[in-house]
């Protein structure tokens, strides 16, 4: 893995992320979202799922976060959503039934990993993962597993 290369994507997504353009800000979060579990991406995301100026931003960033369907990406929106007020937790919400709404197995894996978050250090972690494992739990999936 080319640590260089990874840090220079990292760069340019997080300029990119600070376009006026709303669709320019939804790229780079879709885009960063690849490299969660890289320490310089968790910035640039968390203020790309709290964007201020579009909650479309919002949604597509924490859909690309939970579709990782890992630690990296539950513990970045988990950290969003501590802190998230209503309409931007609204919209988180509705990514996090995007992406878990279909398959019992994805929705459950889920909630195993938000409930080994919820005993995160990171206090707003921690808290943000308590808040996923609710929504999953109210989630149907489409597809069960049984």
């Amino acid at each position: 893995m080319d640590r260089e290369l990874r840090f220079a994507v990292v760069v340019a997504l997080g300029k990119l992320g600070r376009s006026d353009d709303y669709r320019d800000r939804a790229d780079a979060g879709h885009g960063l979202a690849a490299f969660a579990e890289m320490p310089e991406a968790v910035g640039p995301l968390l203020e790309l799922v709290l964007d201020p100026g579009d909650t479309h931003v919002t949604r597509v960033t924490a859909k690309a976060l939970l579709r990782r369907r890992d630690r990296a990406g539950l513990a970045t929106v988990a950290s969003a959503l501590a802190v998230a007020d209503p309409i931007h937790e609204d919209w988180i919400h509705t990514a996090v039934f995007d992406v878990f709404g279909i398959f019992a197995g994805d929705r459950d894996d889920a909630l195993r990993l938000c409930e080994e978050l919820s005993q995160d250090a990171d206090d707003r972690v921690a808290r943000g993962a308590r808040q996923l494992c609710e929504a999953l739990t109210e989630i149907e999936p489409v597809l069960g597993s049984g």
